[in-house]
């Protein structure tokens, strides 16, 4: 079987239940069809798994993937890895990304893609040098957080430049919103992943790769590489080399599109100054991952004060969560709050929705403080946001119910106190929480957000940059949507396939970006195609995650947004006042989208759109579902 240029051609599989460790080849039609990233994890993930397996069974498997260009000198393309599991928030396809160095130390330590399958007899971590695969006993390492996981493997085995990637306390508690960190400070954070991990007593990954990757045409890519790189340091990437996304805070403040106080209003005093405030106040160093020229890692540290010392690395979304959405602004207190969510492994965005959840439902009587522990939850205490963080993290009290995730949190407290409306205030899609973008007044990226396959999630479909960009009228739903969302999520999801980073996504012109991606795999695996073939490659992934979903019961049900969004209208004075998501809007846009992909009225893919993108062996799933 001939080995694929840029790839690894193995695929590691561990079984954590018998200890069995063995390598399989990865096909080129494979890794031709899905690429790698979270393409080839979602492919292996389908393949290595039954119908309604439970997210915490030691039948769900945990894929960890890398991309063709992984261990490479492409820009940002040479260090990512995705992790791809049955989340324990959605029950459906779940994915994560991460940067740093660990994607490329796993592809010169030899494979593309590990499965994970079973769960150890006791905490165990994986330790992969090269061809050598070791299941260590990781007692000791169990109730450490990230960092001192990180620190304190590297030191036992002796090799400083050992990438890890691991779980904290929140992960070994099974808090639904668990993340997994490599690196000291980067998270594939969505989806409750790293819960996943914990729930087979997997504390860590460890790996040291020795190999060179090999591509096929050397000089053809170098030259490519020069020309991304120019682009990169250019005005394509401004944004992040400077402010990073904490610029979002600026422009979205006026555009009142940033959801504060659990998306009831839109501002919370002195936001438009956040992103100046920080960089000048707590931003120390500013780094980058490997192969990355561009450098966006704001690394910020609290000077003086109560949070003193606090140091935590800063991006719009988790800064947002656990600041504007819980009507915060003692932004020192943020900082702590995402440290705090670093030290037990937590996703900083879900858990600032949970928490501002708690705040909203305290506003309006439905909990009181016995119900809180004593916490006074109003939005704007830091101090209680900064105890929630906690005791989910520990799954302290209150806490124990909060780390099921804000779905799962308000179905229990609601029942429990006898008060339906509580669910009302939870802000979710398909179970994961929202993340930063009021789509009551951005009718594109509502869209996206609906028909996201992993649940709330701006980075599956990038639909708010139409929106904010003026490209179409944001207060307006209308037939074309559709295709504006689906040619983003095409793209999108090559570029979490290829493994490069979101934030060098404007550096990708050449037809819409994926003329750059078919030279990039011509050039790394001398197998030529097109831009055309790209575009497709881009629908095929996303059909099978929607064809995954099908499988695990989901249809037109459960795009529909939260409560918000389609009940409560942006209150404040400004552009977005009185915007609000209606059904009739909701219907008209997944009707036009629906269309568009080839699925059915009911959000199933037809068999035909199934057999147009080569996913023949899939269509048992869709058909089982239409005739039923």
């Amino acid at each position: 079987m001939r080995k694929v240029k840029g790839y690894a051609g193995r695929i590691l599989r561990v079984d954590l239940s018998t200890g069995a460790i063995k390598t399989e080849p990865l096909t080129e039609e494979v890794a031709k069809k899905y690429i790698g990233g979270i393409g080839l994890g979602m492919y292996l993930w389908v393949k290595n798994s039954e119908p309604g397996v439970d997210p915490f069974s030691p039948e769900n498997p945990l894929i960890c993937a890398t991309g063709p260009l992984s261990g490479t000198f492409a820009p940002t393309g040479g260090n990512g890895h995705a992790f791809v599991a049955r989340s324990p928030e959605s029950y459906a396809i779940g994915e994560a990304k991460a940067h740093g160095f660990f994607g490329a130390e796993m592809k010169r330590a030899g494979y593309d893609a590990i499965i994970i399958e079973g769960k150890a007899e006791r905490p165990t971590y994986i330790w992969i040098d090269d061809d050598t695969v070791q299941l260590m006993n990781a007692e000791h390492l169990w109730g450490k957080t990230p960092v001192e996981t990180e620190e304190a493997i590297r030191k036992e085995l002796g090799d400083y430049y050992i990438r890890v990637a691991c779980i904290g306390p929140a992960g070994e508690r099974l808090v639904r919103v668990a993340g997994i960190m490599n690196d000291r400070s980067r998270w594939a954070g969505r989806c409750g992943l790293g819960a996943v991990m914990g729930s087979k007593n997997l504390k860590a990954i460890a790996v040291r790769g020795t190999k060179d990757v090999e591509v096929a045409h050397p000089e053809e890519l170098e030259e490519f590489v020069k020309v991304l790189k120019e682009r990169a340091m250019g005005p394509a990437s401004t944004k992040y080399r400077t402010y990073g996304t904490l610029m979002n805070f600026v422009a979205y403040t006026k555009l009142q599109t940033i959801p504060t106080h659990n998306f009831g209003r839109t501002y919370v005093e002195g936001m438009e100054k956040w992103s100046d405030y920080i960089n000048e106040r707590f931003v120390v160093r500013i780094i980058g991952c490997y192969s990355c020229p561009m450098r966006c890692h704001h690394v910020c540290v609290v000077p003086e004060g109560p949070y003193k010392g606090a140091t935590a690395r800063l991006e719009y979304e988790p800064t947002w969560a656990l600041s504007a959405n819980c009507g915060v602004n003692r932004l020192d207190a943020t900082v702590r709050a995402i440290e705090l969510c670093d030290h037990y492994g937590l996703d900083g965005i879900s858990t600032g929705v949970i928490i501002s959840f708690v705040m909203d439902c305290y506003e309006h009587g439905y909990l009181t403080k016995e119900d809180l522990d004593g916490i006074e939850a109003r939005f704007g205490n830091h101090e209680a946001m900064l105890e929630l963080v906690r005791k989910i993290g520990e799954r302290d009290g209150i806490g124990d119910i909060l780390a099921e995730g804000v779905k799962r949190a308000a179905e229990i407290l609601a029942e429990k106190k006898g008060i339906p409306e509580i669910k009302n205030l939870a802000c979710h899609f398909k179970g994961v929480e929202m993340t930063g973008y009021d789509i009551r007044s951005l009718k594109t990226a509502a869209l996206g957000y609906m028909v996201s396959f992993r649940g709330a999630c701006h980075n599956r479909h990038g639909a708010y940059g139409p929106d904010i960009a003026g490209k179409v009228d944001r207060f307006k739903a209308e037939k074309g949507r559709g295709k504006v969302v689906a040619d983003i999520e095409d793209l999108y999801t090559l570029i979490d396939s290829f493994m490069v980073c979101k934030f060098s996504r404007r550096i990708y012109v050449e037809e819409g970006g994926f003329g750059d991606f078919a030279k990039l795999y011509t050039y790394v695996t001398g197998i030529k195609v097109t831009a055309e073939d790209m575009r497709t490659t881009g629908a095929r992934i996303n059909v099978l995650a929607r064809v995954i979903n099908v499988r695990e019961g989901f249809s037109r049900k459960d795009d529909y947004p939260y409560w918000k969004a389609m009940n409560v209208p942006v209150p404040e004075d400004g552009p977005a006042k009185g915007c609000v998501l209606t059904k009739e809007e909701c219907d008209l846009l997944l009707d036009d989208y629906y269309a568009v992909r080839g699925y059915n009225k009911d959000g199933i893919p037809l068999p035909e759109t199934l057999k147009k993108l080569g996913l023949d062996e899939f269509i048992p799933i869709v058909e089982a579902r239409l005739k039923g």
